[in-house]
């Protein structure tokens, strides 16, 4: 039954990626800061708040019965198995400053065990009008076009993507493993979007990404694109590790035996 309802899942997840994308780019010439959350350098904007209105009324009219769990603040109990993680607006500081790299992450995950797992997910690049997405089992796509990791790379020649806390102590302890980590690899690059550094990955564009402090909604779209681009990602701490099959376990062991 999900496989034939799948197509339609990833439709409507490309759909309300879509239209969350039109309110951030009405807003992007002037945008204004509503408040923060982690910390006083995590801003939350009137766009973050738009698109996700915009998303949550678009899911809660075609799948009254399914959850949601928005990054702000949206909760829906699922009554139906399936439920969507949205976030509405990934890259909020670069969002507010200009640059163009952020994205509309969209997640549909059904129940499964104990736990959910994503079936469906579409990152949108406002900026560059890019749709990455993925249904499970059916590959990942960049505007309907198959993509895949990078492969045969190893740590000397890999371009790694991270991020970064917005709370103190977790910075801290995140930039203690840069010193040990550049020096083994081609460079290290943080874009300032979770969702998309992982739809990179996927493409190609980078040949790996880890950060070890994320919320589901920053990764639960692009750890499905990753792995239907053929890429491996696995759970660190309440972020990811995700490279392609060369790379994966040896970054991890990295990044993991390095961690102060």
């Amino acid at each position: 039954m999900l496989a034939s309802l799948a197509p339609a899942l990833l439709d409507l997840a490309v759909r309300a990626a879509r239209l969350g994308g039109g309110e951030l780019r009405r807003r992007v010439d002037d945008v204004r800061q509503t408040g923060t959350k982690s910390s006083a350098t995590d801003p939350v904007t009137d766009a973050d708040l738009a698109s996700e209105s915009a998303v949550i009324a678009l899911l809660t009219t075609e799948r009254p019965e399914d959850g949601i769990l928005g990054e702000e603040g949206t909760e829906r109990e699922s009554h139906s198995g399936l439920r969507w993680v949205v976030d509405p607006l990934d890259g909020t500081v670069n969002y507010l400053y200009r640059i163009p790299h952020s994205a509309v992450s969209i997640a549909c995950q059904r129940s499964s065990g104990d736990g959910w797992q994503t079936v469906a997910g579409a990152v949108y690049d406002v900026a560059r009008d890019e749709m990455f997405s993925a249904v499970q089992g059916d590959g990942a796509r960049l505007n309907g076009e198959p993509v895949s990791v990078s492969t045969a790379v190893g740590l000397p020649a890999a371009l790694v993507a991270t991020g970064f806390s917005y709370r103190a102590g977790a910075r801290a302890r995140q930039a203690a493993l840069l010193p040990r980590l550049l020096p083994v690899v081609r460079d290290i690059r943080s874009g300032g979007s979770a969702a998309l550094d992982l739809c990179w990955v996927a493409t190609g564009r980078c040949d790996a990404y880890y950060e070890d402090e994320l919320a589901l909604w920053d990764w639960a779209a692009g750890a499905l694109i990753v792995s239907e681009a053929g890429g491996i990602v696995s759970q660190l701490d309440s972020g990811v590790v995700a490279a392609g099959p060369s790379l994966h376990d040896d970054l991890r062991s990295l990044v993991t035996a390095e961690r102060p």
